[in-house]
């Protein structure tokens, strides 16, 4: 089990990450993140509800969203997502499968 140190370390380390990837680097793409880490902003906002589950509080896939991005996805969409090529999708669809559709 985790120090209360180590927690606020980790949590500190998620929010730098979160930071990060909404403030510093919204020009990255999740489609890219995905199919270069296996992970992109769903993700995470999706480990968010799934830990606050294991916590006994459910929270929906959009509020989740809502809650990791600091706006609706309908707004991070407007202001930042490109129209994924042929190329980013099917790659997608393979990394999606082997890292979402698993789990």
């Amino acid at each position: 089990m985790p120090s209360q140190q180590e927690i606020e370390f980790q949590a500190a380390a998620f929010r730098r990450l979160q930071k990060h990837l909404m403030e510093d680097r919204t020009d990255v793409q999740n489609i890219d993140m995905m199919n270069l880490a296996g992970f992109c902003r769903n993700c995470l906002s999706r480990w968010y509800a799934e830990a606050a589950a294991e916590q006994g509080v459910e929270i929906g896939k959009e509020e989740a969203r809502e809650l990791f991005y600091g706006m609706t996805m309908d707004t991070w969409k407007t202001n930042y997502q490109t129209e994924a090529t042929g190329d980013q999708q099917k790659a997608f669809e393979k990394s999606f499968a082997e890292n979402v559709g698993k789990g």
